[in-house]
């Protein structure tokens, strides 16, 4: 098999002549192959430059011939200009050209006019392909820079779809998001079409298909719970009105992080009304948290067990359920094919462990936000928007923070993590469950914090009092429902490792 290659400028009469004599060998003989290609003369003496410093030729004139060595994985054998091609024709074919220098000229103006059209094809059909526009704020956030590789590897939003990537913060961290740039750039991702910084409010969130908050900074020192929850509130009302103002009218807006979750998501519905049907708060961080520690007891791991709820706070006080979680691929007497699961309580003997140190671990976990690292966080959002564009796993439950309707006799108008499924491009909240139905202590527990946050940020309330329980939840209750409580007061706390701040002065 011959494989020549012909390249040459668009208007060039001697790559018409080499053009029209290829496509006769090509026609003629079953194992010659030739490959056009053809450069605006405007571009053509650096393409050719390029071309011969890459290849170690020598060669200044158009057209320019090669042989591709497909046999030997070579760089290829140059051959030469249109002379030596017609030479080689000549020895090897027994074939030549009569093209009239007339002809020549016709065809090399008709050459140029193909290939300006099809630049021009090319242009609006890339135009027609618009990338999605992801915007991500608090952008130089530990989080963000674990993100941005998932965010570009086509498992999130489908291999058939460019993103295009918006970071997003304050002037102060230019020079961080300058850098994050040129390392987005840098991993050559074929879904990636652009990445670009911003630190303008106005120009925040422009054409936006998909916002990702992350935790976010207080410019302003604070001095008590109230200041914090306050200084979100303003904020989120800034947020929220770029939002209406300058967002797609499909976006979707997910909110992350380890601090005051459920409260930012409420706040930017109350503040983007129009989007408010379209914006989830990630609940996956605690229910990965909680698998994790289920899974190094039963020595399996954390990928095997499925359908742990988290209900509630997801950053404060919340309840994490296990009475549907199941455990897949057990090693143990009983095996069996591998859609066989057992229930998670019945393997698990230690009910001092199942209500104590379980208990106080994710406790621990969601009132400090610090074992929440980046790759946490980051891994938590993209599944979440996975399942969002393509569906979450058939049967399998998932935790997600949203607005509640009276489900499950949780209050309306507070965002609450609860079960759900994504399916068609949206979540189905899982009212169909049977046994979970949850006691009217924990309820109160829940969203007592909930709804006085709310309260405090709009200025409806002066002071928040943390929930106080009569008597100790993890005694009182079954010991198939495992309480964590929390009084959100370490979530202001700023912490001495600069990576786990949860506020910045």
């Amino acid at each position: 098999m011959a494989k020549f290659v012909l390249a040459g400028r668009a208007d060039c009469p001697y790559y018409a002549k080499a053009e029209l004599l290829a496509d006769l060998l090509q026609k003629n003989l079953p194992d010659f192959r030739i490959h056009k290609i053809t450069q605006h003369p405007d571009v053509w003496e650096e393409w050719l430059k390029e071309l011969c410093k890459k290849n170690k030729w020598s060669h200044k004139n158009s057209p320019i011939i090669w042989r591709e060595l497909l046999d030997r994985g070579g760089k290829g054998l140059l051959l030469g200009g249109y002379n030596e091609f017609l030479e080689h024709a000549q020895l090897y074919y027994g074939v030549t050209s009569s093209m009239t220098t007339e002809l020549m000229k016709t065809v090399a103006q008709e050459n140029l006019g193909a290939h300006i059209e099809k630049e021009l094809e090319e242009e609006a059909l890339k135009g027609l392909i618009n990338p999605l526009q992801v915007w991500i704020t608090s952008a130089s956030a530990p989080a963000c820079y674990n993100l941005i590789p998932i965010l570009t590897s086509g498992e999130v939003f489908g291999p058939h779809m460019e993103i295009s990537i918006n970071l997003f913060d304050n002037k102060q961290a230019e020079e961080k998001l300058t850098s994050l740039v040129k390392e987005a750039q840098d991993l050559a991702s074929p879904f990636l079409r652009s990445v670009s910084l911003c630190t303008q409010a106005e120009e925040a969130f422009r054409q936006a298909h998909v916002i990702i908050f992350l935790d976010d900074h207080v410019d302003k020192e604070v001095y008590s719970l109230e200041d914090c929850i306050r200084s979100r509130a303003t904020l989120c009302h800034l947020y929220g009105s770029l939002i209406e103002k300058n967002a797609h009218d499909s976006v979707r807006i997910i909110v992350g992080g380890k601090t005051f979750v459920n409260l930012k998501t409420s706040l930017l519905m109350r503040y983007a009304p129009n989007f408010a049907h379209n914006i989830i708060a990630v609940a996956l961080g605690v229910e990965g948290k909680a698998k994790a520690e289920l899974a190094r007891k039963l020595k399996t791991t954390p990928s095997c067990i499925k359908d742990v709820i988290i209900w509630g706070n997801i950053s404060g006080n919340n309840y994490v359920d296990l009475r549907k979680a199941k455990v897949y691929r057990y090693e143990s007497a009983v095996w069996g094919p591998p859609h066989y699961s057992r229930p998670v309580l019945s393997l698990i003997f230690d009910s001092e462990w199942v209500n104590r140190e379980f208990v106080e671990s994710l406790k621990k976990f969601t009132a400090t936000g610090r074992q929440f690292g980046g790759i946490l966080a980051a891994h938590s959002i993209a599944t979440t928007l996975k399942y969002w564009y393509h569906g979450s796993p058939p049967g399998e439950i998932v935790s997600l923070g949203v607005l509640s309707e009276g489900q499950f006799g949780i209050p309306e108008g507070i965002v609450f993590s609860m079960p759900v499924k994504f399916e068609n491009g949206t979540w189905v909240v899982l009212t169909d469950l049977e046994d979970i139905e949850i006691s009217e202590k924990i309820m109160t527990r829940m969203t007592s914090d909930l709804i006085q946050e709310k309260l405090v940020a709009l200025g409806e309330l002066i002071n928040f009092q943390p929930y106080q329980s009569e008597t100790d939840l993890a005694k009182e209750d079954e010991k198939t429902t495992l309480p964590t409580t929390n009084d959100n007061r370490e979530h202001w706390k700023v912490s001495d490792d600069s990576e786990d701040k949860t506020m910045e002065e």
